[in-house]
């Protein structure tokens, strides 16, 4: 058992399943105000009984995020979301269940399962002054609406845990890739398919063109992917398209390359004569560099021998506060697998530990004079 530091309560399993089904049985799709404003509630009162304290929620255009403080100087945020990607209706067909050493329901891994780890750790503390937890409520939108208010409470206490699901192997995220969406959208002009083809311009040909010179922009060798995902065009079989549609999504892991991509959109032009393009987008999430997590890292190893680190391509609201310059350790919630899949799973025994590594480094952020030392 991993020690943990003036410990109030132990942990418990059941008492974490037990919150978890709680939260999961909430649904909380992104975009649906009704249902975030519920799951908002649920996860505020949840706090206030294993914490105390109030948990306020604060409105957005994207719905209520969760803001918890436990008082005093502030020293460390602890960094989560309560929105998931699963549409109404997903739990009556996959509901919350526990069987063979696993917790699966929509949205256990990502990322309800951290939250509550998170919670019951810090419940074993004795001090909780310093410490604040933010749980939005669209990060997996791109966190339009929480940003800034991550940014802000992030520079006030000055070091983040992030607690989305850990990486394969229990493996802790010290790096991310910067991501981001983008659309070009083409217009031509129809005219009839059979009878004056040539009068028309052919929005589906331009968007076919557009794509080529999208692909090309991909430097895989140095970690950016370029990838279009989503394309449409077209009205009738008969008809010149007027109008196509282009996402994609980028994946960078440099702020240089950030800078090259977003220029190469801006500079795509057409082909074909007449053709029009509009493109809208940016790599909204900064690349996650791995030297904002390296001091953390180092406690969490001194805390739990043995556990390891790595970087990864998806992106989290850690992506925001690490390039501010805020040491940030991302990945310290729920080991298990599957996130935005049917099979998403938690793996129950790995909860009380990963509860204990947030009360440790809860702990060491409280006296930064003692982990500087150590």
């Amino acid at each position: 058992m991993m020690p943990h530091p003036h410990p109030t309560v132990d942990v418990s399993a059941e008492a974490m399943i037990e919150d978890l089904r709680t939260l999961v049985e909430v649904e909380s799709p992104s975009r649906d105000l009704t249902a975030l404003r519920t799951s908002a509630e649920a996860v505020a009162a949840v706090i206030e009984r294993r914490l105390g304290g109030r948990a306020v929620l604060v409105e957005s255009d994207a719905g209520p995020h969760v803001h918890w403080s436990g008082g005093g100087d502030p020293k460390v945020l602890i960094l989560g979301h309560h929105d998931t990607v699963f549409p109404l209706g997903t739990l009556e067909r996959r509901p919350f269940t526990v069987a063979d050493g696993r917790a699966t329901g929509p949205g256990v891994f990502d990322m309800l399962g951290g939250l509550v780890q998170a919670i019951h750790g810090l419940a074993m503390t004795e001090d909780r002054s310093g410490v604040e937890i933010l749980v939005t409520a669209d990060e997996e939108v791109g966190s339009h609406s929480s940003r800034a208010l991550i940014e802000e409470r992030a520079l006030a206490c000055g070091a983040v845990l992030v607690c989305e699901g850990a990486a394969e192997g229990g493996a802790l995220k010290t790096g991310r890739k910067g991501c981001g969406t983008f659309e070009v959208s083409v217009t031509g002009r129809a005219s009839h398919a059979g009878l004056e083809p040539a009068a028309g311009v052919n929005a589906l040909i331009e968007a076919a063109h557009q794509v080529l010179d999208i692909a090309a922009l991909g430097r895989p060798g140095i970690g950016t992917t370029v990838t279009p995902t989503v394309a449409s065009a077209g009205t009738l079989d008969n008809v010149v398209p007027a109008e196509a549609t282009v996402i994609v999504d980028v994946r960078v892991e440099s702020a240089d390359e950030k800078e090259r991509i977003e220029a190469a959109f801006a500079a795509l032009a057409p082909h074909l004569d007449e053709a029009e393009i509009e493109v809208r987008g940016a790599v909204g999430r900064p690349p996650m560099p791995e030297s904002a997590a390296a001091g953390l890292f180092a406690v969490a190893q001194r805390l739990l021998p043995g556990i390891e680190a790595t970087a990864v391509g998806g992106g989290s609201d850690g992506n925001f506060t690490a390039a501010l310059g805020v040491p940030t350790l991302d990945g310290l919630g729920a080991v298990g697998g599957g996130a935005h899949a049917d099979h998403e799973y938690v793996v129950i025994d790995a909860m009380t530990e990963r509860a204990r590594l947030i009360a440790g480094l809860v702990h060491a952020l409280q006296q930064p004079e003692e982990t500087a030392s150590q």
